[in-house]
């Protein structure tokens, strides 16, 4: 997304929101921009007129998407998350899903438990 035009951002949002609304009957609160961690001022724009009001980012990145394999998955977790991060996962992907109960131990084992996004950001 960070490469994309306001017209094109402002078009993939609206199609993203469409799709969760007739998905689950909602487009959701929040937006988390595809292709990097950190929103721009043009992704920014088009995600408030699609009708949110915050992006979301994340400072754990395993690269899950990239289907490394569970292993790697949970190392690359475990190496990286602290408290208060929020970890991109895709679980569409075998080894994300594979790896997600390590994943889930080895942050208890830390001391760390998993929240939703509202508890986090405490909407």
């Amino acid at each position: 997304m960070p490469s994309l035009d306001a017209t094109t951002a402002e078009r993939e949002v609206a199609r993203g929101a469409a799709a969760l609304t007739r998905a689950v009957g909602s487009p959701g609160w929040w937006f988390r921009p595809s292709g990097t961690p950190r929103s721009t001022p043009t992704i920014r724009a088009a995600a408030l007129a699609s009708g949110y009001r915050r992006c979301v980012s994340y400072d754990v990145d395993p690269e899950d998407y990239r289907d490394p394999g569970a292993a790697l998955v949970r190392s690359r977790t475990r190496r990286q998350v602290r408290p208060g991060s929020i970890v991109s996962l895709h679980l569409g992907h075998p080894g994300t899903v594979e790896a997600l109960p390590g994943i889930l131990s080895d942050l208890s084992s830390s001391g760390l438990r998993p929240v939703s996004l509202a508890t986090l950001l405490r909407d």
